[in-house]
């Protein structure tokens, strides 16, 4: 099947918003035969997508298959850059990898390496990802600021923003913010973010943000040693999440607070971050390679660090740790 005719099909019947399209019409616009029309209809039928047939008014879509492709991404994408070039595949090591190679190839910002499954999805700290197959978003973005090697770790909080902000737009849930890369809901894990790059002494060359964030997981879809840990979209809103549409809402949101980040800086994304903390006035223990330190969480500078008062009344700067929130 030709992807194109496939790719104006769809868009054709997806722009119908459910209204019916003639055969002769589709036909017209496409460039095709009728028949060609129907032969098309019957693969997307295989496909997964339910189409409605009726006599003298002709078809509509009535429900997609829910797949992460480069199509569905951006039909009806709202941005400028982010996701305008997508790397499609339903199966991978891990995004993440094959985004450092395109980024060192020359890939523009913006560029979105998406996959359906992760044989090896990466964690921070080098600790794995799972990431099953049609459940979730597994993803990595490109970025290419003109700016210096310290404010890399904002990525992360800018990321982790996006993804809140996205999860409670398409779905109404409130998600909370874990310094400095996770998402959890009700306490559990729901997103991780993991920001890594290339760069020189003065300059960033690229960014790389890899994004998973679990969609329609059942319980059964996490190994048990994850189960308890970790929660979906889906068990915690009670009903299937459109990945497309959480996807898009991401990219767009990522791109709002990437451009008020260059116009502005950090200042005006670190209220809306707060807003979000699950461990701003929280006693946490903060596990860093040199130690751990044991306090109250009392907020985060304007580069993002976690600023955390001992016992003693000491504030520390913690630039990079797993948080275990104690009370």
């Amino acid at each position: 099947m030709s992807k194109s005719i496939r790719k104006q099909l769809i868009d054709a019947l997806s722009q119908a918003d459910g209204q019916f399209l003639s055969g002769q019409s589709l036909a017209d616009v496409i460039g095709c035969s009728r028949t060609a029309i129907w032969k098309h209809i019957e693969d997307l039928r295989k496909s997964g997508f339910e189409l409605e047939a009726v006599r003298k008014k002709g078809y509509r879509i009535i429900s997609k298959p829910d797949q992460l492709t480069e199509n569905e991404i951006l039909l009806g994408l709202e941005t400028e850059s982010m996701g305008r070039h997508i790397l499609y595949f339903e199966t991978t090591v891990s995004t993440q990898i094959i985004a450092h190679q395109a980024a060192v190839d020359g890939a523009p910002e913006g560029t979105l390496i998406i996959a359906e499954e992760q044989t090896g999805g990466k964690g921070r700290m080098a600790r794995s990802w799972h990431s099953s197959k049609q459940k979730g978003i597994w993803m990595s973005l490109i970025i290419r600021p003109q700016l210096t090697l310290d404010k890399a770790p904002q990525f992360t909080l800018i990321a982790a923003i996006a993804a809140a902000r996205a999860i409670e737009g398409v779905t109404g849930l409130e998600p909370e913010i874990k310094w400095p890369n996770d998402l959890l809901f009700n306490g559990k894990k729901l997103t991780g973010i993991l920001t890594e790059l290339q760069a020189e002494a003065d300059k960033i060359n690229f960014v790389v943000i890899g994004v998973g964030i679990n969609v329609n997981q059942n319980e059964e879809d996490f190994p048990p040693f994850v189960r308890g840990l970790a929660t979906s979209l889906a068990i915690e809103s009670g009903t299937n999440i459109s990945r497309t549409a959480l996807t898009q809402s991401f990219l767009k949101n990522f791109e709002r607070y990437y451009h008020l980040y260059i116009e502005k800086g950090f200042a005006p994304l670190k209220i809306i971050w707060e807003s979000y903390a699950a461990s701003i006035g929280k006693n946490i223990i903060a596990k860093t390679v040199t130690g751990e330190i044991t306090g109250k969480a009392i907020g985060i500078t304007d580069n993002g660090v976690l600023k955390i008062q001992d016992h003693g009344g000491n504030i520390h700067h913690v630039y990079s740790a797993d948080i275990e929130i104690i009370s």
